[in-house]
C-alpha cells in the first residue's frame, strides 16, 4: 500500500532575476518560450512581457513642408528588446516613386537603434498583399518594427495623399500589445515539465527576415521574469492539491429528469508545524502567489505535484501541543503532475 510517510512539501522562498531575453518561437508563431521551466508570480516578481512594437504616437502624415514624395512621422514610444524607447518626430522621410513599374509599397520602420527608416518594396504594375512579392510590402529586419506603410501607384512625383498611408494595427502596424497573450508560467505536457513562456491569441505575422537569404519570421518577443527557488517545509502533513471537482444537479420534469453538471476549482491545503508561529519564514509569505512542490517520496526527484497559488495562513497556538498553521493554496488552475 502506497503511503506519503516519506513525503515532503517545498515552497517558493526566493526568486532569481532573468533580465529581458528573447523568447523562442515554438513553430506555430503563437507559442513563445524562455529557457527556464517556472516563472514566479509573487508580488514584485511578476513576469514582464514586452514584444517589439509601437506603444504610443507614431502617426504618419503627408509632409507638412509640402515636399513631394515625403512623409512626416510623429514622435513615438516603442519597445525594442524589452526596453521602452522614445523616438523623436522625423520630417521629410523620403518615399521615392517607382522608376520601373507604376506601383510600389514602402514599410515605415523603427530600426534597432531607434531611428526611422523607409524600406522600399519591389516595384510592379499592380499592388500585391504578399510580403516580399513584386508590388507587395517588403520584409523588414528581425530587429525592426513596422509602424505603417505608404502605397504609391504612379511614377510621377506628387505630394503624398493621406489615402496612400496605411496604419491598420495588425496589418500595416506592429504594436507591442497586439495580439494579446497569456502567460504560461509553467508548461507541463504529458507529465514532463517544459519551459515557461507566453501564448498569443493569434499567430504573429511573418513580416520579418534577414536580408539574405529570405526566411520569414515573426517579430521578436522579450520577457523579464524571476526563476523561483524552493525551500523544504521541515514539518508538514496532509497535503491536498488544488484540483477541479465536479457536481451534478437534477430537476424533475414530466416523465423524466433533467441533469446538469458543474465544475469548480477547490483550494489546495496542507498543515505546517511551526517553531514559534511568529518568525517562521513561511509566515512571512502569507498572501503571496507562490509555487509549491509536493513529493510523495522525498528521496526521488520525480514524480511530484506542482501548484501555484496564493498562500493563506491560519495559525493555532494550543497550550499542550505543537504550534501549527492550516495553510491554503488559492490557485488559478489545478495542480500538475510532473512524472518525468
Amino acid at each position: 500500500m502506497a503511503t506519503a510517510e516519506n513525503a515532503k512539501i517545498q515552497y517558493e522562498s526566493g526568486q532569481d532575476l532573468v533580465s529581458f531575453v528573447a523568447l523562442t518561437d515554438q513553430g506555430d508563431h503563437k507559442d513563445f518560450r524562455g529557457a527556464d521551466s517556472l516563472w514566479s508570480n509573487r508580488s514584485g516578481y511578476k513576469p514582464s512581457v514586452k514584444p517589439n512594437g509601437l506603444a504610443t504616437g507614431g502617426a504618419i502624415t503627408p509632409a507638412v513642408s509640402g515636399t513631394k514624395d515625403m512623409v512626416d512621422v510623429a514622435a513615438l514610444t516603442c519597445y525594442l528588446a524589452g526596453v521602452k524607447t522614445t523616438v523623436g518626430a522625423d520630417t521629410d522621410v523620403e518615399v521615392a516613386r517607382p522608376t520601373i513599374g507604376t506601383h510600389v509599397k514602402y514599410s515605415i520602420t523603427i530600426l534597432a537603434n531607434g531611428t526611422i527608416a523607409a524600406v522600399k518594396g519591389v516595384e510592379h504594375t499592380a499592388f500585391s498583399d504578399t510580403r516580399g512579392a513584386a508590388g507587395g510590402p517588403p520584409y523588414i529586419l528581425p530587429t525592426s518594427i513596422e509602424i505603417g506603410q505608404v502605397w504609391l501607384s504612379a511614377a510621377a512625383t506628387a505630394v503624398i495623399d493621406t489615402d496612400e498611408i496605411k496604419q491598420v494595427v495588425g496589418t500595416h502596424c506592429e504594436r507591442y500589445d497586439y495580439p494579446t497573450w497569456e502567460e504560461k508560467r509553467s508548461n507541463v505536457e504529458s507529465g514532463v515539465l517544459g519551459y515557461a513562456g507566453v501564448l498569443f491569441a493569434s499567430a504573429l505575422p511573418l513580416i520579418h527576415s534577414e536580408l539574405s537569404p529570405v526566411s520569414a519570421m515573426p517579430k521578436k518577443v522579450y520577457a523579464q521574469y524571476y526563476e523561483p527557488s524552493f525551500t523544504d517545509i521541515s514539518k508538514a502533513e496532509n497535503f491536498v492539491p488544488p484540483e477541479t471537482s465536479y457536481s451534478v444537479s437534477s430537476k424533475q420534469i414530466y416523465q423524466k429528469t433533467l441533469g446538469s453538471s458543474t465544475s469548480s476549482l477547490r483550494q489546495g491545503s496542507f498543515t505546517a508545524y511551526l517553531e514559534d508561529g511568529i518568525s517562521d519564514g513561511l509566515l512571512l509569505l502569507a498572501g503571496e502567489n507562490l509555487w509549491f512542490r509536493f513529493y510523495q517520496d522525498a528521496n526521488n526527484s520525480t514524480p511530484y505535484v506542482l501548484a501555484q497559488g496564493i498562500l493563506g495562513i491560519g495559525r493555532q497556538f494550543p497550550a499542550g501541543d505543537q504550534i501549527s498553521a492550516a495553510c491554503t493554496i488559492s490557485a488559478e488552475s489545478g495542480a500538475d503532475n510532473v512524472t518525468g
